[in-house]
């Protein structure tokens, strides 16, 4: 069957009919919808929409977690050309309030009575909207959704006389192509006003085809979906498990994910670098509490993992040792994750080429990739074919795509994948994309050995010190978090004599640290001062700074006692850091590094 627009996958899974295409916890237990009930509700979803008197063009917004229901009103949305306008939960109420307004929406769905909050201090002021529908049933100031969908049915299964809303479906949708548009996703940006990311169906369906064989679809049949539905990363992903009738179960939430993980044992799930992180450091803290012959079996095979080379590089004896961690380690690090995995595949941000190695070596594959909202997203990713992982890079561009490297560094991109342009924004898609169509994605980057490409920094990133020295933060992050103790950091330094950070200590493991070395843990605020703990983030510092250029050390730096997250504004929905806003909230301790004229 020829997918040539996104809403073609209805078709395929409803011919499979998967009992399980979609599932989500409803009262602790599993609900699975079959291939067949998601073409029926999308199909409801239509006739609705078109009974409220919405047209091809119009807009809807869907601001909630990951669910079934959303990927109904998606669908339903683009089979009579309804351009849906996905929201973060989690966006702030001056930025929804933009959106909302700035993209005309004229129906919203959500699913939380925070978002509620939200929609009700807008919706007098939004001048297109006009239905309000909650996918919660315990929200009872407005409609539900669940009747939302009743009418549908009775409209396809019982029309009115004169009225046939399936001959009108199938003329709306038939006149849909590939160049028609889908979405428009704003991006939450780490500075300004969100701008409307236009994708069209080829956009989308483009990348899902050229992502196709990164892994062994064929050999899964679950994926666990956590990361928001709102971005175009896991979105992308959803459609490609469609594509291949892979289920898609969505976790309860981030602090259920190892649960969700145990009771799926899903083959495959898409993640950001962060969460690895944390499953690596949950890791380390259950060896570290082992005793006796069992701990040292267990760092020794930590160790062996972290020297992990693919394709048999490190030789035969070493892949002897391997299959003994393999069965006394790695395979109880893989129950762990449910005892099925395959493949995680990382994006949004840099990975530790560590995380990769150690994973990969216990045979949880990582895959890392590299995009952007405007791209669909996927440029370049890793992959599960011959000779397809390199460490350290986001892997091989994908075929559909021209990409080179300006000559300031900058990842330039041309192809089927790239964005139509911001919504009512001219002036903002000519900055980025310029005359010979290539798209200026703002990443520095270079190919290296064997065709994969490398991500070096951020262009907007770097900065200069007071001595004219370029210094690309980016890099030297990634090192410092290789500390155990290091949570989240940032350098800074522009305009200064030197490099210097700011960072979050890892509690967590601080907790387990302070034990060990008889340390009272009273608080944040208390441990962050404590002068043992500064020595062993310092030491762990000087060492990292022998690998550096002497400009590019870190000179001094500064803990901070509460963690950057989305809901205090410091970091976007998929986790990148608002530098700005980070300074500005820690103005008083980037004040105290460089307060004092001598470097230590």
């Amino acid at each position: 069957m020829e997918i040539t627009r996104v809403f073609d996958l209805l078709a395929k899974v409803a011919e499979k009919n998967s009992p399980d295409i979609l599932a989500s916890k409803v009262n602790k237990e599993w609900k699975k919808v079959s291939g067949k009930e998601f073409k029926q509700n999308a199909d409801y979803t239509s006739a609705a929409l078109l009974d409220l008197g919405l047209v091809p063009g119009d807009k809807v917004a869907i601001i909630s977690n990951n669910r079934p229901e959303w990927n109904f009103v998606d669908f339903g949305c683009q089979q009579i050309d309804v351009i849906t306008v996905p929201i973060f939960p989690t966006a702030s109420l001056h930025d929804m309030d933009f959106i909302i307004k700035d993209s005309g929406v004229k129906a919203v769905f959500y699913s939380s009575k925070d978002i509620e909050k939200k929609i009700d201090a807008i919706k007098n002021e939004a001048p297109d909207l006009k239905h309000i529908y909650s996918f919660n049933e315990e929200v009872q100031a407005v409609k539900q959704y669940s009747d939302f969908l009743k009418r549908g049915k009775e409209l396809i299964e019982n029309p009115l006389t004169g009225v046939d809303i399936k001959k009108k479906i199938q003329a709306i949708s038939d006149s849909i192509t590939e160049e028609s548009l889908l979405t428009i996703l704003y991006t939450s940006g780490t500075t300004g006003k969100p701008k409307g990311v236009m994708l069209t169906h080829l956009n989308l369906v483009s990348n899902v085809k050229n992502c196709d064989k990164f892994a062994p679809f064929h050999k899964m049949t679950r994926a666990l979906s956590f990361l928001p539905l709102n971005h175009v990363y896991e979105r992308m992903l959803s459609s490609l498990y469609l594509y291949h009738g892979i289920g898609v179960y969505y976790a309860e939430g981030l602090e259920k994910i190892a649960d969700n993980l145990r009771e799926v044992k899903p083959q495959i799930f898409v993640t950001v670098p962060r969460l690895l992180e944390r499953v690596y450091e949950k890791l380390v803290a259950a060896g570290d509490k082992l005793t006796g012959f069992k701990k040292k079996v267990f760092f020794w095979a930590l160790d062996l993992a972290l020297k992990y080379e693919m394709y048999g590089k490190n030789g035969f004896f070493y892949e002897m040792k391997r299959k003994i961690a393999d069965k006394l380690v790695y395979s109880k690090w893989r129950a762990a994750l449910g005892g099925e995995i395959l493949v995680a595949a990382s994006g949004g941000a840099a990975l530790q080429p560590r995380l990769a190695r150690v994973f990969c070596c216990a045979k949880i594959t990582v895959l890392e990739g590299y995009g952007l909202t405007e791209t669909s997203p996927v440029i370049s990713v890793n992959s599960m074919e011959p000779l397809g992982i390199s460490f350290g890079t986001v892997g091989k561009v994908l075929a559909s795509l021209d990409v080179k490297i300006a000559e300031d560094g900058e990842i330039l991109v041309k192809g089927p994948s790239v964005m139509k342009g911001y919504y009512k924004n001219e002036e903002a898609t000519k900055e980025v994309i310029d005359e010979e169509g290539y798209f200026h994605t703002g990443d520095i980057g270079k190919f290296v050995e064997g065709g994969y490409l490398k991500i070096t920094d951020r262009k907007k990133e770097i900065f200069k010190t007071s001595a004219g020295k370029y210094i690309a933060p980016l890099m030297i992050e990634n090192m410092l978090k290789e500390c155990r103790l290091i949570e989240q950091c940032m350098v800074i330094g522009e305009g200064e004599k030197f490099a210097s950070a700011l960072i979050v200590p890892s509690f967590e493991n601080i907790k387990d640290w302070c034990k060990t070395n008889h340390i009272d843990f009273v608080s944040n605020e208390h441990i962050v001062e404590n002068a043992e703990l500064k020595k062993e983030i310092n030491t762990f510092i000087r060492g990292m700074n022998k690998s550096l250029a002497p400009y590019e050390q870190i000179k001094r730096v500064e803990l901070v006692a509460k963690q950057w997250t989305v809901d205090s504004g410091e970091l976007t929905p998929k986790m990148s850091m608002k530098r700005k806003v980070i300074k500005e909230n820690n103005l008083d301790l980037i004040a105290k590094i460089f307060s004092i004229a001598d470097e230590c």
